[in-house]
């Protein structure tokens, strides 16, 4: 979230949706390193939520939604 000394930012917010056969830290990275390549001013995410996909009784696939903030340009 954003500290004391950013207190005079305004914050978009956007949500994003990542997701990795792997772990939930690669779904987080796979949204965030995406979405760099486009946005500028990332400070901050949370995670909403965490899903997953089961087959065959196992987890195949991680899914996160993020609330990711950026701060508007002047």
């Amino acid at each position: 979230m954003p500290t004391t000394a950013d207190k005079d930012h305004v914050y978009k917010i956007l949500e994003l949706v990542g997701s990795s056969e792997n772990s939930i830290e690669d779904a987080v990275q796979n949204a965030i390193g995406r979405a760099a390549k486009t946005i500028r001013g990332m400070k901050w995410f949370e995670v909403a939520q965490t899903r997953g996909h089961i087959e065959n009784g196992a987890v195949r696939h991680y899914q996160v939604t993020l609330r990711v903030g950026f701060t508007l340009e002047e």
